[in-house]
């Protein structure tokens, strides 16, 4: 399938949203848009492909300088991530932090290049960095423009990001047309994203049904095709008031997922980097942050995982 403009973007609303505002933009009739494997931060042989075919190529809210930097045909990388300068004479990169700026959301970087501002540019906002994204002027200047209240808002990207929670890259992949073809009022009503949402939220209370606290730290056991398990680790923490949880997903496309959030209060006594280096040192696909932590891992092996996170909480 030959495509004059390629446009690759992440799975999740800020992805989506500035896909649509680089159309919106370029006035583009012809383009071919596409999401990396959910989850994987990757070109993989179906994108590659289609790079080979394309005359023009835009990344938008992927950090991948590395995979960026070899594509050898005219490329606009968009991104708000930290990042190195890439050397590639083909490639336009677009990305406030290699001027040391910070954006909220790739969508305001697109935004602000093409000076194309909607509800889009705050969607992608509020979809990256959460409810503290309605303190920032220019989200709620044009959230109150479209008449969209905050529960609105918030409804509209649980729906977005149910194609990629679902695991569903034709879904993710699709919901470009869908944005850019409906208002923000539609999307609400839109009946295969309510379908889809619904069913992620019954997966979460399920996973919440089983719960086992000890010392403050909430234990979750369950198994879900969909991603849900950061979701379920957030709710436990922030809503529920757990101290932490740590939830593990023992069914996951044939893998297991092991997620460990904690409070702000108790963040200091928990030293995650440290349990991350140990889950490294063992082999284990492990990340985070200083109150998350995410692994990976062959089913059989997640008691060892459950185990080097144990040792740390003693």
């Amino acid at each position: 399938m030959i495509s004059m403009n390629l446009i690759i973007h992440h799975w999740d609303t800020d992805g989506i949203t500035s896909a649509a505002l680089l159309i919106k933009a370029l006035e583009l009739d012809e383009f071919r848009n596409m999401s990396p494997p959910i989850g994987e931060f990757r070109f993989d042989d179906r994108i590659r492909k289609a790079i080979e075919h394309a005359e023009r190529v835009y990344i938008l809210d992927l950090n991948l300088p590395y995979d960026v930097e070899g594509i050898e045909k005219e490329t606009v990388f968009i991104d708000h991530h930290i990042q190195p300068k890439i050397k590639n004479p083909r490639v336009r990169q677009i990305n406030p932090s290699l001027e040391g700026k910070e954006s909220p959301s790739a969508s305001f970087v697109v935004s602000e290049y093409f000076d194309v501002w909607n509800t889009w540019t705050a969607l992608g906002a509020v979809g990256d960095v959460g409810e503290k994204a309605f303190k920032i002027p220019k989200v709620v200047e044009l959230l109150n423009k479209e008449g969209l209240a905050r529960e609105e808002v918030l409804k509209v990207i649980e729906l977005i990001d149910s194609n990629y929670i679902a695991m569903d890259r034709k879904g993710v992949e699709q919901a470009v047309k869908v944005v850019l073809e409906n208002s923000e009022k539609d999307l609400l009503t839109h009946k295969p994203w309510i379908k889809r949402a619904k069913a992620v939220g019954d997966a979460i209370q399920d996973a919440l049904s089983n719960v086992e606290v000890r010392d403050g730290i909430a234990y979750i056991t369950f198994e879900s095709p969909f991603n849900i398990i950061s979701k379920v680790a957030r709710k436990a923490v922030w809503e529920l008031g757990y101290d932490g949880a740590l939830a593990v997903n023992g069914n996951f496309h044939k893998k297991a997922q092991v997620y460990f959030r904690v409070s702000p209060d108790i963040a200091e006594k928990v030293n995650m980097h440290k349990i991350i280096s140990k889950l490294r040192e063992k082999d284990f696909n492990a990340g985070g942050k200083k109150e998350v932590l995410g692994c990976v891992c062959e089913r059989d092996r997640v008691e060892e995982v459950l185990g080097v996170i144990d040792g740390h909480l003693g």
